[in-house]
């Protein structure tokens, strides 16, 4: 099962890069199901991945300071 999962992350990983994401960052988590009534393994994957935008795709104004009231917005 371990190299079944394994594989499955690798395709994720491909997947990502093939859209042009670069992955920084990989974890695998096996375990057994909390569930009482379910001894099936379970599987938790966490990918990190980054990509940079070219500049004409980033709306006008957007992280510069002015009139953006997006509270979430890193400036």
């Amino acid at each position: 099962m371990d190299d079944e999962i394994l594989d499955e992350q690798r395709e994720l990983v491909r997947v990502l890069e093939a859209h042009g994401w670069d992955v920084t960052e990989s974890e695998l988590s096996v375990y057994e199901s909390p569930w009482e009534d379910d001894d099936t393994p379970e599987a938790t994957i966490t990918l990190t991945a980054r990509r940079q935008f070219p500049e004409s795709d980033v709306p006008e104004g957007a992280g510069e300071d002015g009139d953006d009231d997006n509270p979430y917005r890193l400036k």
